[in-house]
């Protein structure tokens, strides 16, 4: 199950991965928003950050405008690795080397075409673990 969320500004482009996911087969939960009607990002990307947190849903998608916002946001949840992507070796890398459980997507700053190129990357590369595994842990270890 994948999370998804975004605000009124990456509402069009969360719509966009949502319908390709599900072309995929992909199993998703929408945490919002519903329109392009002004938001609050910090809202949806929380509820993402939690279902995956929880357990509830396996990764997570958040999107804005920028998708700084947002990232920031679900990082804030305990158990959450959120990286802000902007193109496929940066998707491919931080799930190697970081096991990334949420990607963010800036929908102002990333073309339909590319932001659906990074998700099929992003959910298609597994963590390597090893030496990579030891640094999650410290990260992880951060949130005491």
């Amino acid at each position: 199950m994948i999370a998804l969320a975004c605000d009124h500004g990456a509402f069009a482009l969360k719509e966009k991965v949502k319908a390709h996911l599900l072309e995929q087969g992909f199993a998703l939960e929408d945490f919002g928003t519903s329109s392009t009607d002004s938001c609050d990002y910090p809202a949806f990307g929380a509820k993402a950050a939690k279902a995956v947190a929880e357990g509830r849903c396996e990764r997570g998608i958040v999107l804005c405008t920028t998708g700084i916002g947002i990232s920031i946001t679900a990082n804030k949840v305990r158990g959450i690795r959120c990286a802000l992507c902007t193109d496929p070796l940066m998707a491919e890398l931080t799930r190697r080397h970081n096991d990334t459980n949420m990607l963010a997507l800036g929908a102002g700053v990333t073309g339909e075409l590319l932001a659906l190129r990074i998700v099929d990357t992003w959910l298609g590369t597994a963590f390597e673990g090893g030496r990579h595994q030891r640094r999650v842990d410290q990260i992880m270890a951060l949130e005491g």
